[in-house]
């Protein structure tokens, strides 16, 4: 068993032993083409470290808590998160240690390397997992290149590669990992060719940049991009970048720093660069007999191959492939905060002022086709901005992940979730509402006189100030009997609300549990592990990340308040076909109705789900799912299938769901515990049952199927377990 191989060694391994990448690299040697100084750890050196260990064993665990086809993203990046941090805590057999360490010490003579992945099933013709495994850039030093192979190791398991793997039918459990360690190559200029253009076979497309190439592999820097004949070499377009900055070696790995001004009105490749570099894609595209992405640097004008795959294409029965959102999800560092500035600067904002504009309309001063047409263009806004959610504030999500990996990367902390307390106490819209909710509930404690107007159905003789609120809040937040935020919302009139702010007044407050001044320790604690530049990245992380952790909560509230604009809109329709009659409006208004899946005027919506009125079902004793929110409680289960049922949530009660959605969490000030069929610890559910310091548990399979409104259950948010009966708190 070789457990480490050179350059020249690697063309008498497998390809399960060194990887695509590692017997790509090893072919284009041997075949004449100039490559960086390399090393290989083989596939055989992952496979004793996690058999030696006991890694095996847990990381299948890990993916059998739950039917891996039935897990989302979040619950997969939870269990690739555990995974990750077994790899980091988890010190390598003593044997295979000692070998690394003498075969990198005699070939690293201290100069900077990329350690790069190299799986098995990475860079075949079909699965090429191109950006998915990790690759780190300018190491130094053996025991830092050592740490970071464990890491390599652990992108086996990162979220998005399962769900790659998940995508295209691999076997998660036979995949193993060999590790590319690369003499760093810092050239005037580098970029990717494609020896087949994938949308025009009859040309090769290439992309460059100045400085590291991981700045155009990460999406960091615009490329300029050349399209060239195949058959005659002949140029036939250049498209130029915008050109401003670089990607180079720092102290900390690398850092993006402003071009020279000759640089920025000049090209990264000269007439002749492009075609050396598309005479190479043609030459390796021969070698491996078919068409190859081929990643290069040029350095005192030599150029130089860092590595080949085969391009992939989709077969045309395959449809749209998904791989490009996952790999979407995944964002580096500076391209989260352009994102974030893109984000807080311009498209909340717009957001915002879109649903203004449509409040501010009198939809009742339009005619019927002016009503029709308003209603059509309500659907299309909604679109616009459903697509926007998806293809930016999903992938910001990932700054906290980002801010989480960075966290046990340096702390290594027992707890893999342990990060998650630096992020409490961030303002969300969600907590804003709630103590506007609890100011209301407040007053009705302190006013006898105010509770018995609210009992009686008097509240329009409450007193002003009461009123005032209730009306400032409605027109902030809604009426809550809709399962979406802003303005009239279901048009069912505040008594749901005032049912909601009467239950509350009835129990203590219940205030956010996180402390600000714990919060501000745990910073500091964190922070005051580093100095100078790696200060100010700890810094900068943590601030993306408390963005990121608060946008995930409030993008939805603004964006179901673009929603309630369109519902307003529909219900100025049906009010007008009640009125009228179906045949005396505009034919156009009842098919705009029809085409929202309304079919008939909406009535007054009801509670459906109070105890008993579920069938009886066969119980199960005890669910288990993923811990979300330390804590144990038990109380009756109020199960929550639609909006209505929110409005008749008790104090105490275990609120269960199939997902609990940012506009919905009104009622968790009165909750005893959390329980969901999605799972994650980021998910909408988790995040605001630690700031109220509730048990949580989630990614419960049928769990509004199993338990019904009533039933006694207790939550264990320390192990994620779900007790149904009478178990009593210990």
């Amino acid at each position: 068993m070789k457990w480490i191989v050179s350059l020249e060694d690697m063309p008498e391994q497998t390809h399960l032993t060194v990887g695509g990448k590692g017997a790509a690299l090893a072919f284009l040697a041997k075949s004449g083409f100039v490559i960086p100084k390399t090393l290989c750890v083989t596939a055989d050196s992952y496979d004793y470290f996690i058999t030696r260990t006991g890694l095996r064993e847990r990381i299948l665990l890990e993916l059998s808590r739950k039917d891996y086809n039935d897990m989302r993203w979040e619950e997969i990046w939870d269990a690739s998160l555990r995974i990750r941090s077994m790899f980091l805590t988890q010190q390598i057999p003593e044997d295979l240690s000692t070998q690394l360490h003498q075969a990198l010490s005699s070939w690293h003579s201290n100069e900077a390397v990329v350690v790069r992945s190299s799986a098995s099933d990475e860079d075949a013709s079909a699965t090429s997992f191109a950006g998915l495994h990790e690759s780190y850039v300018n190491i130094h030093g053996v025991e830092s290149i050592i740490e970071h192979v464990k890491l390599v190791w652990a992108s086996l398991w990162s979220d998005a590669a399962l769900l790659y793997r998940q995508e295209i039918g691999l076997d998660a459990d036979k995949s193993r990992m060999a590790v590319i360690v690369q003499k760093l190559i810092s050239g005037q200029s580098s970029g990717v060719v494609f020896s087949t253009n994938p949308t025009d076979p009859s040309q090769l497309v290439m992309e460059s940049i100045y400085g590291l190439n991981q700045g155009l592999v990460d999406g960091l820097l615009e490329p300029d991009r050349w399209l060239v004949d195949r058959s005659n070499l002949r140029i036939l377009s250049h498209t130029e970048a915008h050109r401003e900055k670089m990607l180079v070696p720092a102290e900390l790995g690398t850092k993006v720093e402003p071009l020279s001004k000759e640089k920025t009105s000049k090209p990264p490749l000269s007439r002749e660069d492009v075609l050396k570099v598309a005479d190479l894609a043609m030459r390796a595209e021969k070698v491996f007999g078919q068409p190859q992405d081929v990643e290069w640097t040029i350095k005192d004008g030599k150029l130089i191959v860092l590595q080949s795959r085969p391009v992939t294409m989709l077969e045309p029965s395959r449809g749209e492939d998904e791989r490009t959102w996952y790999l979407s999800l995944r964002r580096s560092f500076e391209s989260l905060k352009n994102l974030r500035r893109k984000i807080e600067h311009e498209l909340i904002p717009a957001m915002v002022r879109e649903a203004e504009h449509m409040a501010g309309q009198n939809l009742k001063t339009l005619s019927d086709e002016a009503l029709s047409k308003e209603i059509g263009r309500r659907k299309a806004v909604e679109s616009k901005w459903n697509a926007i959610y998806w293809e930016e504030y999903i992938p910001f999500a990932h700054g906290v992940r980002l801010f989480g990996q960075f966290y046990n990367d340096t702390v290594r902390p027992i707890d893999p979730y342990e990060f998650v307390g630096l992020l409490g106490a961030t303002e969300m819209e969600s907590l804003a509402r709630n103590r506007m909710l609890e100011e209301m509930a407040s007053m009705v404690r302190s006013n006898r006189q105010l509770e018995e107007q609210l009992v009686n159905g008097e509240y329009l003789s409450a007193d002003q100030s009461f009123l005032d609120l209730l009306h400032r809040f409605i027109e902030q937040f809604g009426d809550l009997s809709c399962a979406v935020t802003g303005v009239v919302q279901c048009s069912q009139g505040p008594e749901g609300l005032l049912r909601l702010v009467r239950e509350m007044a009835a129990h203590p407050a219940q205030q956010v549990s996180t402390n600000s001044k714990e919060i501000e320790s745990l910073k500091n604690g964190f922070l005051n592990r580093f100095s100078d530049e790696k200060r100010l990245l700890a810094e900068e992380l943590l601030d993306l990340a408390r963005a990121s952790y608060r946008l995930r909560d409030d993008d939805n509230i603004k964006l179901a308040r673009i929603e309630a604009q369109k519902l307003t809109a529909i219900q100025e329709a049906e009010s007008r076909i009640m009125e009228k009659g179906l045949d005396k409006v505009a034919p156009g208004l009842a098919d705009e109705i029809s085409a929202s899946g309304r079919t008939a005027v909406s009535s007054p919506i009801t509670p459906t789900h109070e105890a008993g009125m579920d069938d009886e079902k066969v119980k199960p004793r005890q669910l288990r799912g993923q811990p979300a929110g330390p804590g144990i409680a038990r109380g009756p289960a109020r199960i929550i299938k639609d909006a209505a049922d929110l409005l008749a949530f008790k104090h105490g009660e275990v609120l269960i769901c199939d997902a609990v959605d940012p506009n919905m969490t009104f009622v968790v000030p009165l909750a005893a515990a959390i329980v969901e069929r999605r799972g994650g610890m980021l998910i909408h559910g988790a995040i605001i049952a630690r700031e109220y310091g509730l048990p949580c548990v989630t990614g419960l399979s049928g769990v509004i199927d199993l338990i019904k409104t009533g039933d006694l259950v207790t939550v264990d948010g320390f192990l994620g377990v779900v007790t149904v009966g009478s178990a009593e708190l210990k």
